[in-house]
C-alpha cells in the first residue's frame, strides 16, 4: 500500500503517518528537509526535529537525503516526511528561487519522473506533505512559486498512491 498523507502545518499529519507505520517492525524514515548541520542555525527547527526523532521507534533507520528516488528504492517500508521540506531543499540547493517559474518546474518535473517511476514499482510507502492551496495567495513570488510547485508535486505523487489521507485538526479523512 502507498499512502500520501497531507494536511496543514501542525495538523497532526506526521504523527498520523507514524501511527499508520507503527505496524512495521522496521522502516526507513526519510527526512528530506534541513539536515542536522542546518539545525545549528535555527533552534526552533532543531526543537521540531528533535521531537520528531524522539517519536521514532529504535528499529527505524533515519536517512537524511533529498534523493527521494534512491531513498524509495531501498528495501523495506519507507516513510517520507515531508515533500514540502524536500521541495524547499531542492530549490535551495540548486539556487532556483529567482529562476523563471517554468525552468524551476522543469527541474522539479524531472525529479518527479524519477520518483514516480520508483513508486510505481513498490509498496509499503507513506509520504507526508503539506496542503498549501487552501489559503490566501502569497504576496511574495517565492511563496507563490512554492505553493504552485508543491501543488503539482502533491498531484503527481497522489496519482501514484493507493490512498490519500487529509489530516485536519488531528483527524484524518481518507479521500
Amino acid at each position: 500500500m502507498k499512502v500520501l498523507v497531507t494536511g496543514g502545518v501542525r495538523s497532526g499529519k506526521s504523527t498520523y503517518a507514524e501511527e499508520l507505520a507503527a505496524e512495521w517492525p522496521s522502516a526507513t524514515y526519510v527526512a528530506p528537509g534541513p539536515t542536522e548541520a542546518d539545525e545549528a542555525d535555527d533552534p526552533d527547527w532543531a526543537a521540531r526535529l528533535s521531537a520528531h526523532r524522539a517519536r521514532r521507534p529504535a528499529t527505524w533507520t533515519t536517512l537524511e537525503t533529498r534523493d527521494l528516488a534512491a531513498a524509495l528504492a531501498t528495501d523495506g517500508p519507507v516513510l517520507v516526511d515531508c515533500l514540502g521540506t524536500w521541495l524547499t531543499g531542492v530549490i535551495d540547493d540548486r539556487q532556483l528561487w529567482e529562476h523563471p517559474a517554468d525552468e524551476v518546474a522543469a527541474t522539479i518535473d524531472a525529479l518527479l519522473e524519477q520518483i514516480t517511476a520508483v513508486l510505481e514499482r513498490r509498496d509499503d510507502v507513506i509520504l507526508v506533505t503539506n496542503e498549501v492551496g487552501l489559503g490566501v495567495v502569497p504576496v511574495h513570488r517565492s511563496g507563490r512559486l512554492f505553493r504552485d510547485l508543491l501543488g503539482t508535486v502533491n498531484q503527481r505523487i497522489g496519482t501514484c498512491c493507493d490512498e490519500v489521507h487529509l489530516v485536519v485538526a488531528g483527524r484524518a479523512l481518507v479521500l
